[in-house]
């Protein structure tokens, strides 16, 4: 390797990247970082021109000795050209790029399988206290430019990015993740800037929980346009700081969506680990509300396996727990699980249930008629899903006159949102619909829907 000048001496993104190199990065373990350095041929001497350090600290840092200091830690940083979130250090352009990378289809060659098990590990390590911050997570999403972040944050800061994280969750309500989900990564490149600020202990923690939050929505609203892979990469990211926060209650929220991404994907099994490990933060976190969102998803994997036993019980503790909840205390990301989002659950779970027992229609649908009535125009995402589900379940019945004039409503209302979710979810009625071919209507709204998914 030629060491003859500073331009030549950083390294390549790729050796950044080998998995030795990048373990050091993320403990910020610097004496490990020099040692790599050295074995590839870069000499002490040249690692102290470019880091603006003396050679005697060169080589006391390569003896063991910690380097603790953000400024330095920085200089070290910029002076090797390691992209600055390797360390979890402030976001940066290089370390966007880096992060970014291909896009996410890019990601597909690797087996689902792997890619499953993969997050999973890493959210039972987060769980369970062996992840640290900063680890090889995946990608995360840059903005194209910078607004300068301040040196010092104090708590006023924090509730700007948590406005913001609130402001965007409505829209994405309203109107679905394509409505908002590059927003929401502009604000995130900026955010995660403020790692870097100084602050007191108090704000740092609630930092934390603000970018995990809002990663948190990152993944949703990512999830929510189609875009897999990139939402596995915000979700771990999220972990991690909501981990860092200490709040439990935020990380058994991460868990949940984790698992709603694969419900949605046809996998309940995998869902259900994911559940269940929310589960154990939920109920670190004290928060009935917490367990109810946790037994309530739960519920709709059984039921997505046909087991109407366990779907039923814990529909029915979830139902136990909300009614303990206190809902004017919930945090953001947990308040849409209410009465009206209750009555949701309790249709879409006899909903399931109906695809292996069509008398579970006849609970579905007052249920979902329940969770209409309370919809207001903030629930369009939410109204769509539950016109779909209310369709189909009078399909299952075998009230098909009625399943389609509900059905040609869903499609009014999924062509309101920008969801692939809502697109995704027609799937069921489309086959409920075409069963019943031999009514003109019906074969006309499984047409209609086909050429809707197809666009």
């Amino acid at each position: 390797m030629n060491t003859t000048g500073q331009h030549d001496a950083r390294l390549s993104l790729e050796r950044w990247n080998e998995p030795e190199m990048k373990r050091a990065l993320a403990d910020r373990d610097i004496s490990s970082v020099y040692r790599l350095l050295r074995r590839v041929g870069i000499s002490q001497r040249h690692i102290a021109a470019l880091t603006g350090q003396s050679q005697s600290e060169v080589s006391e840092i390569l003896k063991g000795r910690q380097v603790m200091a953000y400024d330095v830690l920085a200089r070290i940083s910029d002076g090797l050209g390691i992209p600055r979130g390797y360390m979890g250090l402030a976001y940066d352009p290089a370390t966007a790029t880096s992060m970014v990378g291909l896009p996410d289809d890019a990601a597909a060659e690797e087996d689902e399988s792997v890619k499953r098990r993969k997050l999973l590990a890493h959210g039972a390590a987060v769980m369970f206290g062996t992840a640290v911050l900063g680890a090889d997570r995946g990608q995360w999403l840059p903005s194209p430019a910078q607004t300068p972040a301040p040196s010092n944050i104090g708590m006023t800061d924090v509730k700007q990015v948590e406005a913001a994280t609130r402001a965007m969750r409505a829209l994405d309500y309203q109107f679905g993740g394509g409505a908002c989900r590059d927003a929401v990564v502009a604000q995130l490149s900026w955010a995660q800037r403020l790692l870097g600020a100084s602050g007191s202990e108090e704000v740092r923690l609630r930092l934390f929980r603000a970018l995990g939050d809002l990663q948190n929505l990152a993944g949703w609203t990512t999830f929510d346009v189609g875009l897999l892979d990139s939402s596995r990469s915000h979700f771990a990211t999220a972990l991690e700081f909501a981990k860092q926060s200490g709040d439990s209650g935020l990380m058994s929220n991460i868990m949940y969506r984790i698992g709603r991404v694969y419900l949605h994907h046809g996998e309940p099994n995998d869902a259900l680990k994911w559940f269940q490990l929310g589960q154990i933060a939920a109920q670190d976190s004290g928060s009935e509300l917490a367990v109810a969102v946790l037994c309530g998803n739960e519920a709709w994997a059984y039921a997505m396996m046909g087991d109407d036993v366990q779907a039923k019980k814990l529909l029915g503790r979830s139902r136990d727990e909300l009614a303990r909840a206190n809902l004017s205390e919930a945090p953001d990301w947990a308040r849409f699980y209410n009465d009206t989002d209750m009555y949701a659950m309790i249709g879409t779970v006899h909903n399931e249930l109906a695809a292996f027992d069509p008398r579970h229609a006849a609970v579905a649908i007052p249920a979902f008629g329940q969770a209409l009535a309370r919809y207001d125009d903030m629930m369009g995402r939410s109204a769509a899903f539950t016109l779909t589900m209310l369709a189909t379940a009078h399909l299952r019945q075998g009230d098909v006159d009625h399943g389609v004039h509900v059905g040609r409503k869903a499609l009014v209302a999924a062509s309101t949102v920008k969801s692939r979710r809502v697109t995704d979810r027609l799937k069921p009625l489309e086959i409920e619909a075409a069963r019943r071919s031999t009514n003109p209507e019906s074969r006309e709204l499984s047409y209609l829907i086909r050429q809707q998914r197809s666009v």
